[in-house]
């Protein structure tokens, strides 16, 4: 990592799946580039062992804890996201598949472009870029998960999943096997189940291992632990980017000359700073900044089995997906054995008309079976002993983020508000409970107050035929200024119903594409 200097071409906020694609092919083209990410660097012998050490695995800068995952909670939606050099790369279950049609033709971008096969070499490219391959081995999980499509007639519906993983001899050191030498050395997957608590055999495909490593090999800088709090157009073609430090006591602060800057903070990065630069810095934005932010619809769901013999933890973080129709789909989902930090946010899986009916109906759950809970809050290893399953819709429903006292605020823009409470989830996870012997348990934040959560927030600054439209035009440019762009998932402006960082890489892809080389 280098000191900035003082002028760069373009400034890049953010190294996540659209920071690092548009890192990579800006130096490519030419140009001289600067990244700024707000979190840490992390090597594999920094990640954690399991996730009950929370100073290394959360993001909680008020606590002084400065690991790579942030749980945000707002009154729709409770967010999981990831934060340091390789953004949500570093902490997501790696899985890249591509939507299916009704994501390309929702009627909120549909009429921009043929979008499935202006994408299709984009796609390509971003899955040669991870590293993309099947998973070859089903655990017990996901044995489970196929049985479960099995007894509803859909095998044909049931596929493991294809990821960013290097399924090389298990914890073998190889040469590069990806960019013809060009990238760093690599080790096999061992099948621990700990993706998601930071990789820390050198197994997984994060961004650091490809378009940042590759990046940085021809010229791209970075300016770690550094969060950008104000940018300025000085002129037509020149901004002034300011950052602060985001991990010191003692803040340092700085400003950086620059022709072009990409937003690429992520959802809850790149939009609260938008929404800030629109009242003073950046008027000119449009006034939909904020509005058409998504979820997947999803519903975080878990089953608990007593019995000792059963173990989930092993495989890698999601290994296969069941495709329930066309608008829906389940994950099996793991962490590795020892990570139990979960197990203290869990209630029984029940449903109710508010709060107090559901906190009733856990507390009567609770005194009717006092042994068997006993039991499923007690298990020796959480994480061995626990399924998680991922559903998530196609379905449309927006809300908007607006500048509160301290922070966003959420609001319902379009439908109905996200919920918890989906039957369709409930019912496949009750199904699957019983295959496993479990019992079924969620998030106590959706138990009781309904709220659900997701690892997938989307929009935001989204796309439009103009400014009054959208945020950004079809290339990722942002309405009324030259030079600045949006290249994260603030600027997916459909619902795509499935884990969303290849849509995202690839979007960035067709982004970066559309800039000319330096001249």
């Amino acid at each position: 990592m280098k000191n900035a200097k003082n002028h760069y071409d373009y400034v890049i906020i953010g190294s996540g799946f659209g920071g690092s694609v548009s890192a990579l092919r800006l130096s490519e083209k030419g140009y001289k580039v600067l990244v700024i990410e707000k979190g840490k660097k992390f090597n594999s012998e920094d990640f954690p062992k399991s996730n009950w050490n929370v100073k290394k695995w959360l993001w909680i800068p008020i606590l002084r804890f400065f690991g790579f995952f942030k749980i945000t909670f707002y009154r729709h939606v409770g967010i999981l996201s990831g934060v340091g050099f390789g953004g949500g790369s570093l902490v997501y279950a790696n899985t890249l598949p591509i939507p299916k049609k009704e994501f390309f033709e929702s009627a909120s971008w549909n009429h921009l472009a043929n979008w499935e096969e202006e994408l299709k070499p984009f796609y390509k490219t971003a899955k040669q870029m991870l590293g993309a391959a099947f998973n070859p081995k089903l655990e017990f999980g996901e044995n489970s998960l196929k049985q479960l499509a099995h007894q509803n007639n859909d095998d044909d519906k049931f596929e493991s999943t294809e990821v960013a993983i290097f399924f090389g001899e298990r914890n073998l050191v190889v040469p590069d096997p990806y960019f013809n030498g060009e990238g760093p050395d690599r080790s096999g997957c061992n099948f621990c189940g700990g993706c998601m608590v930071g990789c820390r055999y050198n197994a997984k495909n994060t961004l650091d291992k490809n378009y940042l490593y590759l990046a940085e090999k021809i010229g791209a800088e970075f300016l770690i632990e550094s969060e950008v709090y104000d940018v300025w157009q000085n002129n037509k073609n020149n901004y002034t980017v300011k950052w602060k430090s985001s991990t010191k006591l003692f803040k340092n602060k700085g400003e950086i000359k620059c022709k072009g800057v990409i937003f690429a903070g992520g959802v809850l990065g790149t939009i609260p700073l938008l929404i800030k630069l629109k009242q003073k810095s950046l008027p000119k934005l449009s006034d939909k900044v904020g509005n058409n932010i998504r979820t997947n619809s999803e519903s975080l769901l878990g089953i608990t089995s007593t019995d000792k013999e059963k173990d989930f933890s092993k495989g890698i973080a999601i290994g296969s997906i069941y495709h329930t129709d066309k608008y829906s789909h389940i994950e099996t989902v793991r962490y590795p054995s020892g990570s139990g930090f979960w197990r203290t946010q869990m209630m029984p899986m029940l449903d109710g008309n508010n709060w107090l009916e559901r906190l009733l109906k856990v507390f009567m759950e609770l005194v009717s079976h006092p042994i068997k809970w006993f039991k499923v809050y007690f298990v020796k290893d959480w994480a061995k002993q626990t399924q998680i399953l991922l559903f998530m819709q196609t379905l449309n429903s927006t809300l908007s983020f607006r500048k509160g006292l301290f922070r966003m605020k959420t609001k319902v823009e379009k439908g109905t508000a996200p919920t918890a409470f989906i039957p369709e989830a409930r019912k496949l996870v009750r199904d699957y409970s019983k295959i496993v012997d479990g019992m079924p348990v969620a998030l106590a934040s959706e138990t009781l107050l309904g709220i659900p959560t997701t690892a997938h927030i989307l929009g935001g600054a989204v796309m439009g035929k103009d400014i009054i439209e959208g945020v950004i035009d079809k290339n990722n440019k942002i309405f009324g200024y030259e030079n600045l762009f949006v290249c994260d998932g603030s600027a997916i402006s459909a619902n795509p119903g499935v884990n969303p960082s290849l849509t995202i890489t690839a979007i960035a892809e067709r982004a970066m594409s559309k800039i000319p080389v330096k001249s």
